[in-house]
């Protein structure tokens, strides 16, 4: 018994020293600096051609360094340098090579000028290809330089070196590589000087060489580039194109030094994702140092970060919030950051809850634990989630989801008034604040335009609503009712839902990719709400591959998708609606092949603009076309939700700036405490489970005892 209860001390003592028994982690990083998050998807490309997905720009953006990057606290959102001195200002020049003002005719302008001059002075992570042996040759180069190596870290020595014009300049030359596949360089081809002709000839040059050979960018010119000096180079624009600078906010235009390029060319490298692609190579405040993207990420503090400091101005409300607290501090705080995948909603909840990840978004199956909406729409959390001093952060993303009509149509297209009529009644039936409250949990605003909040030529309030289909009411949108959408239904020549010359019924099909969890809710939902207007939807489900040849040859009438923005910039919307952009004949993005005369014409008036007045008269101009003619059925702009803990400072919700890992702060002593605190292990029904053993175990050790003693008389 006296053995029974000093394993009862023992177990007492256990539970009240050191870390919790459930912590994933290592106890000796207890108290470092590092944050904790989590992914789902693991990304597929790293290297900055080929990336444009928004689980890698979660990698990307902190390892890579374009040379602009967004002010992380101002809204609007605001350019600043990243590796630049100032941000460019475009030179214009004719047709004859003669310079041109800056307020001269777009028409005149044939080509504008970025000069880019570098900040001197920064210096690339540490990396093998930069390592030189002692006769200042790449130690690493050679035909079995990957024989026994399986990761960088087999590379033992390693490099670095300045940032310089050529490593910008190389990678330009790469979005033009034939092998790479880069998504933006049909775009880019046709703005930038020469980069069309550079892929034909790299295309050329590819075909002579083997599958893996390497093809050195080096050798083949970029007419639309120059080098001026070793930190200093031009890029030559087709026309006016003011939206390039937002491009130079991303990673596409990150530096890549011929030397990393060669490192990875070399044979047996790609055999054992030893490439760009799996281990990128930046300036930036982090560095990849562990990648298994089927388990966990790891991102590590680059030690030759060339500096940059916490922001000193915001918009209003940053002070109080505690985001102006670290102002001028050097970056980055924190010295790694360990992405752990959890692929179920669930355990990374649950983990989060512990104290476990530093900041989680919510799914729908912990939306009520986590949050609470009263009758006038207002969002809190709950009080469990208070009571752990978790913060909640919301923001309207840089996005919007909509249901397309094909305008090549013989029944739902067409410029003309019937048509027209028959798409605002199917816009005002389909109940947008009834399907973001049934399956978004409220996470969203119904969109009146293209246009979310946050971009220039958003108008809240009566000036911004789509007049035909809301009302002004009492201060606030409210949707028309169904009575006038079957009024619009009847004069568009389908009283009750039935063609008046024939009395053949409407049937409409709604092309859809299908599947995932609560898909057919949805599409219940939606039958329900053409059915209102006595339309019959047809839903034709099929896969993505189909559904996009579909679209390709305007073989829909109906279809759903969305837009992220690229940047934040109305062009970068509007665009989706522009005629030259039409899906057939075309190939662009308009996948409802809309094209109004006007609507164009005041497109390309507006999208070469500076956001000044005049460019908010012809946006508001454009949307009451887009309002009338009815291309889109709106659909809604999506709430991001995210939770972090109060040990997590320095958090703001930025939908377009990407590179924000730098400017958060971990307080590791706050953690570790909350930590214990919420994960102590609950030891009484073990307590309970030791004294029935022992009760159990009393009578065996008395008979056995009485046996032994039976047994010494004898």
């Amino acid at each position: 018994m006296r053995k029974i209860c000093a394993c009862l001390v023992c177990i007492s003592a256990l539970a009240g020293c050191g870390q919790s028994w459930n912590d994933p982690y290592p106890a000796a990083e207890s108290e470092r600096n590092i944050l904790y998050t989590a992914f789902t998807d693991r990304p597929k490309h790293l290297d900055p051609a080929q990336s444009y997905s928004e689980d890698e720009i979660t990698f990307t953006a902190q390892i890579y360094e374009p040379p602009l990057q967004y002010h992380y606290l101002k809204r609007p959102y605001e350019l600043i340098p990243a590796t630049l001195e100032q941000v460019p200002v475009p030179r214009f020049y004719d047709s004859k090579g003669r310079e041109l003002s800056a307020q001269a005719p777009v028409e005149q302008i044939a080509e504008s000028v970025y000069e880019l001059k570098l900040k001197p002075g920064i210096r690339y992570q540490p990396h093998p290809a930069f390592a030189l042996d002692a006769s200042g040759q790449p130690r690493y180069l050679g035909e079995k330089v990957a024989d026994g190596r399986q990761v960088i870290a087999d590379f033992p020595a390693t490099g670095s070196r300045e940032l310089t014009a050529d490593d910008y300049i190389y990678q330009i030359k790469r979005l033009a590589h034939p092998r790479l596949h880069s998504p933006i360089f049909g775009m880019m081809a046709d703005k930038i000087v020469g980069l069309k002709e550079l892929g034909g000839a790299l295309q050329q040059a590819a075909k002579d060489l083997p599958a893996n050979a390497w093809l050195d960018l080096d050798a083949y010119p970029l007419s639309g580039i120059e080098k001026v000096d070793a930190h200093t180079w031009r890029i030559r624009i087709k026309g006016k194109y003011p939206q390039f600078l937002y491009w130079l906010a991303m990673p596409f235009f990150a530096p890549v030094p011929r030397e990393v390029d060669r490192f990875f060319a070399q044979p047996g490298m790609a055999a054992k994702n030893l490439t760009l692609d799996w281990w990128p190579v930046g300036t930036g405040p982090f560095m990849l140092s562990e990648n298994d993207p089927n388990r966990r990420m790891v991102l590590s503090r680059n030690p030759n970060f060339h500096g940059q400091s916490y922001p000193c101005e915001g918009e209003a409300g940053d002070a109080e919030a505690g985001l102006l607290a670290d102002c001028g501090k050097p970056l980055p705080f924190i010295e790694q950051a360990v992405f752990t995948r959890e692929k179920e909603t669930i355990p990374y909840w649950n983990k989060f809850l512990q104290g476990y990840f530093d900041a989680s978004g919510i799914s729908s199956d912990s939306f009520d634990q986590a949050v609470r909406v009263n009758v006038g729409g207002h969002v809190a959390l709950s009080d469990e989630m208070r009571d752990k001093g978790i913060r909640l952060l919301t923001s309207v993303k840089t996005s919007i989801f909509y249901m397309g009509f094909n305008l090549l149509d013989p029944v739902l297209g067409g410029l003309n008034e019937r048509s027209a009529k028959l798409r605002q009644a199917i816009s005002i039936a389909i109940d947008q604040e009834e399907f973001i409250s049934i399956f978004s949990n409220g996470r969203g605003i119904a969109a009146q335009s293209p246009l979310p909040p946050g971009i220039f030529g958003y108008d809240d309030g009566e000036a911004g609503i789509d007049s035909a289909v809301y009302d002004w009411v009492d201060g606030k949108a409210k949707r028309k009712s169904v009575a006038v959408a079957k009024k619009l239904m009847s004069e568009a020549g389908y009283p009750n839902g039935r063609e008046a010359k024939t009395g053949e019924p409407l049937v409409v099909n709604l092309d859809t990719t299908g599947g995932g969890t609560g898909e057919k809710s949805r599409l219940d939902w939606l039958t329900r709400q053409f059915a209102k207007i006595d339309i019959q939807l047809v839903v034709r489900s099929t896969d993505f591959n189909r559904f996009q040849d579909k679209i390709r040859k305007g073989n829909v009438q109906l279809y759903y998708l969305g837009w992220n923005a690229d940047y934040p910039d109305p062009e970068n919307f509007f665009f989706l609606l522009h005629g030259e952009e039409s899906r057939v004949g075309k190939g662009g993005e308009n996948s409802s092949n809309y094209a109004n005369p006007e609507f164009d014409r005041l497109f390309v008036r507006m999208k070469n603009m500076e956001n000044t007045p005049e460019r908010l008269a012809i946006i508001r101009q454009m949307n009451r076309i887009l309002h009338h003619d009815a291309p889109w059925v709106f659909g809604f702009h999506p709430k991001s939700y995210t939770l972090g803990h109060r040990w997590l400072k320095n958090r703001k919700p930025n939908d377009v700036g990407n590179n924000i890992l730098k400017y958060q702060r971990i307080d590791a002593a706050e953690r570790t405490a909350a930590r214990r605190a919420w994960n102590r292990p609950v030891l009484w029904p073990l307590a309970v489970g030791v004294v029935i053993l022992a009760l159990a175990l009393i009578p065996a050790v008395i008979g056995y005892r009485r046996r032994e003693r039976r047994s010494a008389v004898k």
